[in-house]
């Protein structure tokens, strides 16, 4: 664009507020688990960053991003840390941070697809890593919290990462700007995960009791 402000600075300004907001979320989910404090900083920071970080690894995207950007790695532990704080006050902003976990949870996936594509991988790769990026955060504060993903067992979460790579890919595909594309799959993706809190939309769940003689 030409005057105005693109996509891609939106979603950047979206990003660190999404970061933000997760590094909360991991510090309250380590405040459940009696964590100290410098547990409570690491569940943050693993948090916000931690699926970007594997995603990285993975693609072999070097150098990780929060290790040029240590602006970041100060905003989440700042965040985690403000949050044992003010932690008693956090109950009623519930909708607020269940509305900025839906943000994050889109950029990061549109993220994570924008940069596999600029390495060259072929399309499923550039659908991971999006989901990587939009999920993995999630389920390594899960997987040290000691308890099952949430991304795995409430509402569409990961399918939703999914459709927003999808959608976001079909569109580039349709040569469709990159500006128009990223606004369309933003609040595309928005939309449905908004749907799903409140309508209370899952996937057909498994379970199997039946023990093995």
């Amino acid at each position: 664009m030409d005057s105005g402000v693109s996509s891609e600075s939106v979603l950047f300004v979206i990003y660190l507020v999404a970061i933000t907001a997760e590094a909360m979320s991991g510090a309250l989910a380590a405040g459940r688990r009696n964590m100290d404090i410098f547990g409570v900083a690491t569940i943050a920071f693993v948090t916000a960053l931690g699926g970007g970080t594997i995603r990285d690894l993975i693609l072999g995207h070097f150098p990780i991003g929060w290790t040029q950007h240590p602006e970041y790695v100060y905003l989440v532990i700042s965040a985690g840390l403000l949050t044992t704080v003010v932690a008693s006050f956090m109950h009623s902003l519930k909708r607020v941070f269940l509305v900025l976990d839906a943000m994050g949870l889109v950029a990061f996936s549109l993220i994570g697809c924008s940069i596999a594509l600029t390495m060259g991988y072929p399309v499923i790769v550039v659908i991971m890593s999006g989901m990587m990026t939009g999920i993995f955060g999630g389920i390594l504060r899960d997987v040290l919290c000691n308890q099952v993903p949430v991304v795995f067992r409430r509402e569409l979460y990961a399918s939703v990462s999914l459709a927003v790579c999808v959608l976001f890919l079909c569109l580039r595909e349709f040569g469709v700007s990159t500006d128009l594309n990223l606004a369309i799959s933003f609040i595309g993706g928005l939309t449905l995960r908004i749907s799903a809190i409140w309508g209370g939309w899952k996937l057909p769940t498994f379970s199997y009791q039946q023990r093995w003689e």
